[in-house]
């Protein structure tokens, strides 16, 4: 009998460690982004910086809505920059993020350059 046990306990043992790996060492911290254009007319060349990153997208129309997901290495804060209907610049100081945060980041676009952020971020762990 213990030649059959000592198979199985070492099958158990390997199974238990592999479910505790993946459950502990395979968490990505994600933030998703809702950037919302109520500016009043098409933005060109929207860029959102971010610690370690950056991403953007060519146009976005009057009323749309764009999502992304990104994930924060290091800390720092989130800056916007886009051409405006006018072809004026805009730059948009936003909320400083923080290595492994998580959650939501919804980023309303408003005229005159300004924006109005709502996270709901996590503190990171």
């Amino acid at each position: 009998m213990t030649r059959i046990a000592a198979p199985r306990r070492a099958i158990l043992a390997i199974f238990l460690s592999c479910a505790l790996l993946a459950v502990t060492a395979c968490h990505s911290y994600h933030i998703d982004t809702t950037i919302e254009n109520r500016t009043g007319s098409d933005i060109q060349l929207l860029e959102i910086d971010y610690p370690s990153a950056s991403f953007g997208v060519d146009r976005i129309a009057s009323g749309a809505i764009y999502h992304y997901r990104f994930q924060v290495n290091g800390s720092g804060p989130l800056k916007i920059e886009y051409t405006a209907g006018d072809e004026k610049q805009v730059q948009i100081a936003g909320p400083t993020l923080v290595e492994r945060q998580q959650g939501q980041l919804k980023i309303i676009l408003l005229p005159a350059g300004k924006a109005q952020f709502t996270p709901q971020l996590t503190p990171p762990s």
